[in-house]
């Protein structure tokens, strides 16, 4: 655009009468300097003089025009265009005036016209473009400013904004996932304009978009040879996306030291932020507290601090204080993004679905196609996708027994408060030395009701249906809870279910049903203690009766993937002994210590492997006999096709005590499908 003012400048000097133009040079200079208010007042003077001359009133209507009165000056252009039809140096100005005053839609009209009764004028091909930019046209802008390059190879007005055009084109396909292209623009700018900044940081974000680390790195670590600070809150937000927080922590403390001496506002505004959240993603909140009591006193109630308090309430599961933090980040800027998507994410995570998806379809509403936004939109309809999950599994144990089973189960949400499902399978046992077998078939119906965002319900009805070598029968199966979350960072079950003992031939044979009435209870801190505690009474159809508590207290090592460990214990004590019939202490004690690592599927993006592996370790005290030294490998590994297909196998081994028998060892391997019927919910997720 300045190349094109100063191209229409010059032209006024060569075709202005020269005794005139001697006399307007200094006007000329004015303009050329962008003293556009001196333009204005010494070209009015002129005019008083030569009321008629062409140039001066040209002069006169750019100063004015870029002297922020555009309206009047393009009513000045639109009278000289009258009385001097044709006039390619006035039809020139003409067409920036429309610029001037945003009417790039006729300006688009006129420019096209403009360049095909003059193919070779570089101004009109250049205006052109720049018309056409503005409507985010950019292939046919990207045409005509390589027209004006054409014309005058190498002309630095041209390859600027050929820069800005390619800029704007690669934004629109990074907003349609057209990653490739978009870093094809990138790369053709940098061939034109080496190391530029503007273009590296838009490359680095993509990149951040994309996950894309070692080309993120490689990018930022370009950026760091003129913007060092810059290039380590980049660092520190790739280090982030890649699960390694403590070297994000290490890069935005880097960057703080390197900023003090700083007096870039916007530059030091970033660093702090950056180094809060770095500080809250490696869970140090009362250290990210203190600096943002810190930041309050230079920064109160801006949207950069609230968005920070909002973050760190969140990461603490104070929903309902993050939600009032993204609200008045809403009051100060409806429109922006941190606000809209950040109150979306707080809604959800505190249980408010519909309040969350309200939230989210107003982010794209003024974000649109934002990735982020899209994503976090794609996570909540799948929750409430209809899925298919089939499991096919097989076991043995050292007591000769084995067993064959599938599972089928299909869940069909009907809104975001309800849901159905169903449930079959089938399960045969044998045992290779009695040659004892049995069958069981289990149908069950089961609805899912959320009546509060922090409480649901859930029923399972149904029937077994068991058949051996010397008994048929049907039973009665139920499966009844509630879930709730009573205060931050808990979770509580209580329920009833009734099952049949169906882990080998014998005891399916003795008909066995059992009552069982349970509490799960688990505490976790935001310091990365956690406790969880399992209580159940049972009572069996044989008039026995069973106590059984488990309890786990475990340590969060890492977030990504999650590695815990911990100390298990668990009790058991029935009322009767029936040792012949099924493994019946009086008393049982156990105590193991347990590693786990897991990455949850849940979160894995399509076309990503997800596992999950559990050891554990310790001995058993059954009654007053001597302790036995037990043993537990549990792994998982999958991998997900897409966002509506995955698959895993699964094996388990363990010595441990169970309803069977003491002194055994039990295994068991399988696969597992699990099939989205859908891309999306069957109801209108509003």
């Amino acid at each position: 655009m300045k190349l094109l003012k100063k191209t229409i400048f010059f032209l006024f000097i060569i075709v202005s009468n020269f005794g005139i133009a001697q006399d307007m040079s200094k006007g000329f200079s004015n303009l050329e300097k962008g003293e556009f208010d001196k333009a204005e007042v010494f070209f009015e003077n002129i005019l008083k003089d030569y009321p008629k001359n062409k140039t001066a009133r040209l002069c006169y209507a750019r100063a004015i025009g870029l002297n922020k009165q555009s309206e009047k000056a393009l009513d000045l252009f639109i009278d000289l265009k009258k009385e001097y039809p044709g006039d390619l140096e006035i039809e020139l100005n003409y067409a920036e005036a429309l610029l001037w005053n945003k009417k790039f839609d006729e300006a688009k009209v006129f420019y096209s016209g403009l360049v095909e009764r003059n193919p070779d004028n570089f101004v009109g091909h250049l205006g052109f473009a720049n018309t056409l930019s503005n409507l985010k046209e950019f292939k046919e802008a990207l045409f005509q400013v390589n027209k004006a390059l054409e014309i005058s190879p190498g002309n630095p007005g041209p390859l600027i904004s050929r820069k800005y055009i390619k800029l704007g084109y690669a934004n629109q396909k990074v907003n349609k996932k057209s990653y490739t292209e978009a870093e094809t623009f990138y790369n053709e700018i940098l061939i034109d304009f080496p190391d530029d900044k503007e273009t590296l940081l838009n490359k680095a974000n993509l990149y951040l978009i994309t996950k894309n680390i070692t080309k993120g790195k490689e990018t930022y670590s370009v950026i760091a040879k003129n913007d060092p600070i810059i290039a380590l809150n980049g660092l520190s937000l790739i280090e982030h996306i890649d699960g390694k927080d403590k070297k994000a922590l290490a890069l935005a403390e880097e960057a703080i030291q390197k900023v003090k001496n700083n007096t870039d506002e916007n530059i030091n505004k970033q660093t702090q932020e950056r180094h809060v959240q770095a500080l809250i993603w490696n869970k140090k909140y009362k250290l990210a507290e203190l600096k943002i009591s810190e930041l309050n006193t230079k920064y109160a109630n801006e949207n950069l601090l609230l968005a920070l308090s909002a973050t760190l309430a969140i990461y603490r599961s104070d929903f309902k204080e993050s939600i009032q933090y993204y609200s008045a980040i809403l009051g100060n800027d409806v429109k922006s993004f941190d606000g809209n998507l950040g109150i979306a994410n707080a809604y959800y995570a505190s249980g408010e679905v519909t309040n969350s998806l309200g939230a989210v379809a107003k982010t794209l509403e003024i974000f649109k196609n934002q990735n982020d936004a899209e994503n976090f939109l794609k996570k909540i309809k799948a929750e409430f996708t209809p899925y298919l999950e089939e499991k096919l599994s097989y076991s043995f144990d050292n007591g000769n027994n084995t067993a064959m089973s599938t599972r089928s189960l299909i869940s069909i949400p009907l809104s975001t408060k309800w849901t159905v499902n169903t449930t079959y399978q089938y399960r045969k046992t044998e045992n290779n030395v009695t040659n004892v077998s049995a069958k069981t078939n289990d149908f069950l119906l089961g609805i899912d009701y959320k009546f509060h965002p922090k409480i649901s319900y859930t029923l399972d009805v149904g029937v077994t249906s068991a058949n051996s070598n010397t008994t048929q029968y049907n039973q009665l199966l139920i499966n009844t809870y509630f879930k709730a979350k009573p205060f931050k960072l808990q979770d509580l079950e209580i329920g009833y279910k009734r099952e049949v003992q169906n882990f080998n031939s014998d005891l399916i044979d003795k008909q066995i049903a059992t009552n069982n009435y349970y509490l799960n209870y688990n505490m976790g801190t935001n310091f990365n203690f956690g406790w969880f505690t399992q209580y159940f009474y049972t009572a069996q159809t044989d008039n026995n009766s069973r106590n059984l508590l488990f309890t786990s207290f475990y340590y969060n090592f890492m977030s990504n993937p999650v590695l815990k460990g911990g100390l298990n214990y668990q009790y058991i004590a029935f009322k009767n002994q029936v040792p012949t019939d099924y493994f019946s202490p009086k008393r049982f004690n156990a105590v193991e210590l347990f590693l786990e690592i897991l990455k949850d599927e849940k979160i894995v993006e399509a076309k990503s492997w997800f596992y999950n592996a559990n050891v554990a370790t310790g001995f058993q005290f059954i009654e007053d006999n001597s302790k036995q030294w037990t043993y537990r490998v549990q792994a998982k590994f999958g991998y997900k096709f897409s966002d509506r297909i995955l698959v895993n196998v699964y094996g388990t081994r363990s010595n441990i005590a169970s309803t069977t028998a003491a002194g055994f060892t039990f295994n068991e391997v399988g696969l597992r499908l699990k099939w989205n019927l859908f891309d999306k919910p069957i109801f209108d997720l509003k």
